[in-house]
């Protein structure tokens, strides 16, 4: 009986703790003839008691794992971020010193396309057996 009632407990705080289960839980641990009301605190009492051990379980949950990641040697998505602003502030000022550079690059690299012919395709391969399978 007394172990039942710590499992429960114990569920209560790691599960999801529904209004139901906390007064019943309540009732189960109060004295036979206990006043509504007190059941009704109890139960409440029980209800932010199961909340508050959650967030803080998903607290511990979440440092423990950023923790361990950075130990991995895994970049957060701060780092990331981080990252992505370099690249782009390098990319805009890349592109003000070099924009006279970048027209000049892409008329010369598509007249070099144009006068470039592509070799003939053989069309034995397109006409070849076809594979079973």
């Amino acid at each position: 009986m007394v172990i039942d009632d710590v499992r429960r407990i114990f569920e209560g705080t790691i599960g999801v703790l529904t209004p139901a289960k906390a007064q019943q839980l309540a009732k189960d641990m109060m004295e036979p003839g206990a006043a509504k009301e007190q059941i009704a605190k109890s139960a409440a009492d029980l209800l932010d008691w199961s909340q508050s051990n959650r967030d803080r379980l998903s607290t511990f949950i979440r440092r423990e794992i950023s923790d361990q990641m950075k130990s991995v040697g895994v970049a957060t998505q701060a780092d990331l971020d981080s990252v992505k602003k370099r690249v782009r502030d390098l990319e805009r000022a890349a592109g003000k010193t070099a924009s006279g550079r970048k027209s000049s690059t892409r008329k010369s690299s598509a007249k070099k396309a144009s006068a470039r012919k592509a070799p003939a395709r053989s069309t034995s391969s397109a006409t070849g057996p076809a594979s079973s399978g």
